[in-house]
C-alpha cells in the first residue's frame, strides 16, 4: 500500500523528465490531485480552465503515460476546472488526505504485448530477438541490449517480454525497473540508518532474479559506485543463466563515463538497434492504435497523421489521441480532416508558401516541357510525360510540403508509394545529374517570378 501524495509525487517527478521545463511548471506542476475513485479513476484539478483545456488537448497522452507507469495499471483521468473542483468537493467532500491505494504487482502494461506491436523494416530484426528472449529465457541472447530514440517502441517491447513470462511462465521471478530506479533503490540502501541490513535486502532483491530488465541504462553513467554495484549484479545473474534485458537510447560504445568492464558486458551478448518507422509501418501503428482504443477516424486522417510525423511512435499515438479527442467533444461519430487541421494548430499547407501552390508548380512544369495538363496528371507513361510528372511531384513536395497522399490524389489518385518513388527518383539524380539540376533550377526560378507578379 501506498500513499496517493506519493505516488502523485512520482508521477510529477517522471512528467518533469519528459516534457519542458516551461511546459512542466505551467501546466503539471499547478495540478492539484482530488480524488482516487475505487483504485479505478484518478480526479485531477487544473488551476485555469485554460490549463484544463491545455492538459486535455495537447498534454494528455504524456499525462496518462506517466500515470500508469507509476501506478501500474491503465487509470481513467479526469480533468476539472476550478468551479468543477469545487462542484465535486461539496458533492463528495475532500478525499485526498492520507488515501492508500493498491499499486499492482505486474508492472508490465497489459496493452503492451507482441500481437499489439508493428512489425516493419525498421524493427523486424529487434522483434524477433525479444520473441526469442520471452520464449527461451536465458538460453538466447543473453544479454540482449536494445539502443534507439525514445519513442520506438523499446518499453513496448520491454512490457511485451514481461507479459510474455507472466502468461506462460508465471513463476519466472521477473523484474522490471528504469536505471533511475535501481539508482535510488541503491542509494536508499546506502543511507539507510541499519546500512548492512539495508544493502543485503537491496542484494537480495536484485540478485535472485530469473530475468533482470532495466529501462534506460544511459542514465547509469557518471555514476560511479551505482555502476559499480550494477557489474556485481550483473555478474551474479550472468552467471546463473538468468536473463538479463537492457535497453538505451543509444549503444554501449557511445554511453559516456561507461566503465570499461561494464561496456564489455553490455557487449558480450546480442546488440540490436531499433530504428525510425517507414511510412507503411506508421500508419499501420496507427491503424492498431484505432483498433485498441476503438477510435473511429478516417483512413486519410491516419495517413496524414503518418506523413507529418515520422521519427517518434509516441507523438503519432499521442496526435491520434487529440484528433479522436477533438472529434469527441464535437460529439462527432468519426474524426476527419477538419480535426487533424486543428490538432496540427489548424495549418493547412499552402499557408507556408507565400502563394505559391500545386495548381502553379503543375502549370510550370507544364509550361516548361511544353505538355498538356492533362497528361500530366493522367496515365500517361511516355519518358516525355513521366519525368516532369516526376519533376513536378518533388517540387510540390519540396516546395509545399504537402503529404505524399494528399500529391496522389492532386495526380489522378495516384498511391502513395508511387507518389514516394518519383519523388526519391529526382531526389536521387539531383545528385548526380548535372541536366536534372538546371531543370529544377530553372523551374524554381521561373515560380519565384510567377511569385512576384
Amino acid at each position: 500500500m501506498k500513499d496517493l501524495s506519493t505516488l502523485w509525487k512520482a508521477v510529477l517527478d517522471k512528467l518533469e523528465l519528459t516534457v519542458s521545463n516551461v511546459s512542466f511548471i505551467m501546466w503539471f506542476r499547478p495540478i492539484k490531485l482530488v480524488d482516487f475513485v475505487d483504485n479505478k479513476t484518478l480526479i485531477l484539478a487544473a488551476n485555469t480552465t485554460s490549463a484544463k483545456n491545455q492538459l486535455s488537448r495537447n498534454y494528455f497522452e504524456k499525462l496518462s503515460s506517466a500515470v500508469t507507469d507509476i501506478f501500474g495499471t491503465d487509470i481513467i483521468i479526469e480533468i476539472l476546472d476550478p468551479s468543477e473542483e469545487i462542484e465535486y468537493i461539496n458533492l463528495h467532500g475532500d478525499k485526498n488526505d492520507n488515501k492508500e491505494v493498491n499499486v499492482s504487482k505486474n508492472p508490465f502494461n497489459p496493452k503492451y504485448t507482441f500481437d499489439n506491436f508493428v512489425v516493419g523494416d525498421s524493427n523486424k530484426f529487434v522483434y524477433t530477438a525479444c520473441r526469442a528472449v520471452a520464449e527461451h529465457s536465458g538460453v538466447k541472447f543473453n544479454p540482449l541490449f536494445i539502443y534507439g530514440g525514445s519513442g520506438l517502441g523499446k518499453t513496448h517491447l520491454l512490457h511485451a517480454i514481461g507479459n510474455y513470462y507472466k502468461e506462460y511462465f508465471p513463476s519466472l521471478n521477473v523484474m522490471y525497473v528504469t536505471c533511475e530506479q535501481f539508482a535510488n533503490d541503491y542509494i536508499e540502501s546506502l543511507g539507510s540508518n541499519s546500512k548492512n541490513k539495508a544493502v543485503l535486502e537491496f542484494r537480495t532483491k536484485y540478485r535472485n532474479l530469473d530475468v533482470l530488465m532495466v529501462d534506460d541504462i544511459q542514465f547509469i553513467s557518471k555514476k560511479t559506485s551505482t555502476q559499480e554495484e550494477f557489474f556485481h549484479t550483473f555478474n551474479e545473474l550472468y552467471q546463473n543463466s538468468k536473463q538479463i534485458i537492457i535497453t538505451s537510447d543509444r549503444p554501449p560504445k557511445e554511453i559516456e563515463t561507461l566503465a570499461d568492464r561494464l561496456r564489455s558486458r553490455f557487449t558480450s551478448g546480442l546488440i540490436q538497434d531499433i530504428q525510425h518507422p517507414e511510412l507503411e509501418t506508421r500508419i499501420a501503428i496507427l491503424r492498431k492504435k484505432c483498433q485498441i482504443e476503438k477510435y473511429s477516424i478516417d483512413d486519410d486522417v491516419i495517413e496524414f497523421v503518418a506523413e507529418r510525423i515520422s521519427s517518434n511512435v509516441r507523438e503519432l499515438e499521442g496526435m491520434l489521441a487529440k484528433i479522436h479527442f477533438l472529434a469527441n467533444i464535437s460529439n462527432k461519430d468519426s474524426a476527419g480532416m477538419e480535426e487533424a487541421y486543428e490538432a496540427f494548430n489548424g495549418q493547412l499547407e499552402e499557408e507556408k508558401n507565400e502563394g505559391i501552390t500545386a495548381d502553379d508548380i503543375i502549370d510550370t512544369v507544364c509550361s516548361y516541357f511544353d505538355i498538356s495538363r492533362q497528361d500530366i496528371v493522367g496515365k500517361r507513361k511516355s519518358k516525355d510525360v513521366a519525368e516532369p510528372r516526376m519533376i513536378a511531384v518533388y517540387l510540390i513536395n519540396e516546395i509545399l510540403e504537402i503529404p505524399l497522399i494528399s500529391i496522389g490524389k492532386i495526380f489522378g489518385g495516384r498511391d502513395h508509394t508511387t507518389i514516394m518513388h518519383s519523388r526519391d527518383k529526382i531526389s536521387d539524380q539531383l545528385k548526380t545529374s548535372h541536366k536534372m539540376q538546371g531543370f529544377i533550377s530553372e523551374i524554381k526560378k521561373l515560380l519565384s517570378q510567377k511569385d512576384e507578379k
